[in-house]
């Protein structure tokens, strides 16, 4: 069970309009970009778009390059063409502004590494010259952890917490440095409902009062439906980028798959019928918003 407590995220801003936020500089922007592996294209002709304060999802079948576009905007993958910027830079390894959410991975029990260590990490693990002073570095991981309702095991070894609480932790960690983009890799994974509602509701906490823009890689968007702007979906069969009423729709998966799939909406929840789990289907969507697949 999660040690609890709601999120309340640290540094608030006044929160952005979607009018202002249309007219403020991207934080992230592609163009014809373009990612392969060999002779294995992922996805090509790539244009996007984040700004400030904006929650996109990325949704595609295994396979399909979604990881692969964090590793490009951390800096850690070179695209195979077009070009990248974070804010307003090329993206480099140990971004400052940038907040990182790995996939799960569950430590082992033995591990000593604890809550506030890694947390810590993320203020200083990137720092050269004279350490900051021991007290403010304490006082700022305190305010962080509980800001993410995560004080309670503070000194608890990482490997003895539960998935649930090894995420807030993580999400502390992004936090660290305060960021202006959170990218998350399946931050959800191997959680339950409960636990799943806790972690968006701690990074969409983050984005409504910082501003910050968030990049949430899933598998499945009815966790984070209602607090989505845009979703960019990938697939066999090239990609397409919009309002998850224009893209999640029978018509646009079926294209995107070159097979049918179904679409359908229960309940609030939206249900796939009929998509592959991998990238095997190789066919070519275009539209508006729409890129062409290998």
């Amino acid at each position: 069970m999660d040690r609890r407590t709601e999120a309340v995220a640290p540094l608030t801003r006044p929160e952005t309009g979607a009018t202002d936020r249309a007219r403020a500089a991207p934080v992230v922007s592609l163009r014809g970009a373009a990612l392969a592996y060999g002779d294995r294209v992922l996805w090509r002709d790539l244009d996007l778009d984040v700004r400030p304060g904006e929650f996109l999802a990325v949704l595609g079948p295994n396979g399909s390059g979604k990881t692969s576009l964090l590793r490009v905007l951390l800096g850690r993958q070179q695209l195979t063409a077009g070009t990248v910027t974070v804010l307003g830079r090329s993206p480099c390894r140990g971004g400052r502004n940038i907040g990182y959410v790995p996939q799960q991975k569950y430590l082992p029990a033995h591990t000593m590494l604890r809550a506030r260590d890694l947390v810590r990490l993320g203020i200083d693990g990137h720092r050269w010259g004279l350490p900051l002073a021991p007290r403010t570095v304490r006082r700022r991981v305190d305010e962080i952890l509980e800001s993410v309702g995560a004080m309670p095991y503070a000194d608890v070894p990482v490997g003895r917490l539960s998935g649930g609480e090894q995420q807030r932790v993580r999400i502390a960690q992004a936090l660290a440095t305060d960021p202006r983009i959170m990218l998350c890799d399946e931050p959800l994974l191997s959680l339950d409902l409960q636990h799943q509602r806790t972690v968006t509701t701690l990074v969409d906490g983050r984005r409504r009062s910082a501003d910050t823009a968030v990049v949430f890689v899933t598998h499945e968007i009815n966790p984070v439906l209602g607090l989505v702007d845009r979703v960019l979906y990938l697939a066999p069969g090239g990609f397409r980028v919009g309002p998850p009423d224009e893209v999640m729709t029978t018509s646009t998966l079926s294209r995107l798959y070159g097979t049918q799939v179904d679409v359908v909406r229960v309940r609030g929840r939206i249900v796939v019928a009929g998509a592959p789990d991998a990238a095997t289907v190789h066919h070519h969507a275009t539209g508006p918003n729409g890129g062409r697949g290998p």
